[in-house]
């Protein structure tokens, strides 16, 4: 069960990335773990992540202007694997994905066939954010609050008017984490149901409070097949992120520690 006390942790990619560690995680029913990582390894855990992508994503890296930023895109993607692995009980570089038409990524049929295990996964800044479920879909989103981000132009433009009018009421110094606070739970819900950003029409956040560890009501449109739940989770200033899955009864943050 969550514990509302404890901030989201990131924990380091190098260690997390050490395949001698491949101790079988459990993942009962209905139970979403949460995975927070460093996106910081070494040239040679670069080069090891690197090893893991497949043909897609090596390409997607390599449009990447930016050094910084395409070693984190690879090392997230790297570390993605590495959780994944352990609940495939298989190492990372044969852990297999592709994508669905929306960009959403999911394991291979092979795997499919093999393990009900369903993923997310959201990087910003040097952190990535991973969420393991099994049966059930699940959609995280982790942001860096920016103060430079246009916040009255964006929430006019994407948001429903009553998200944007509680975004402007807001004390001025306020207002870049109340955005990025219905942003988070917004993408949570699109990447759970796998819709992407052409469904944020259909997604209207109901964020009666402001405190994290929340879990919030949303009102969704046709787009959304199914029904789901999101949840605000407590990171540290800065920071906000969300989870979005049909059952949210269990939310675990797991380490290395619990292996």
């Amino acid at each position: 069960m969550w514990n509302c006390k404890m901030l989201i942790s990131f924990q380091s990619l190098e260690r997390l990335a050490d395949t001698r560690r491949r101790n079988h995680i459990y993942l009962s029913s209905n139970t979403v773990h949460l995975w927070g990582i460093e996106l910081d390894g070494s040239q040679r855990c670069l080069e090891q992540c690197t090893s893991w992508l497949n043909e897609s994503e090596r390409h997607q890296a390599a449009r990447l202007v930016r050094d910084d930023i395409r070693q984190r895109y690879v090392l997230a993607h790297g570390g993605l694997r590495v959780v994944l692995s352990r609940y495939l009980g298989i190492t990372p570089d044969v852990v297999a994905l592709e994508r669905s038409a929306t960009g959403k990524p999911f394991l291979m049929r092979e795997l499919r066939d093999r393990s009900a295990i369903t993923f997310n996964l959201s990087h910003a800044y040097g952190r990535a954010l991973i969420a393991v479920s099994q049966v059930q879909e699940v959609g995280v989103d982790l942001e860096c609050v920016r103060p430079e981000v246009e916040v009255a132009k964006l929430s006019k433009r994407y948001f429903t008017h009553s998200e944007h009018m509680a975004i402007m009421e807001a004390p001025e110094e306020q207002r870049a984490a109340r955005f990025f606070r219905y942003w988070v739970a917004k993408e949570a819900l699109l990447k759970a149901q796998g819709i992407g950003l052409r469904g944020l029409p259909d997604c209207e956040i109901l964020l009666e409070t402001d405190g994290a560890n929340t879990e919030i009501q949303a009102r969704l449109g046709a787009q959304f097949t199914d029904t789901f739940r999101v949840r605000l989770l407590p990171c540290e200033k800065g920071w906000e992120a969300a989870v979005a899955a049909q059952s949210l009864d269990s939310v675990i943050q797991f380490d290395l520690e619990q292996e």
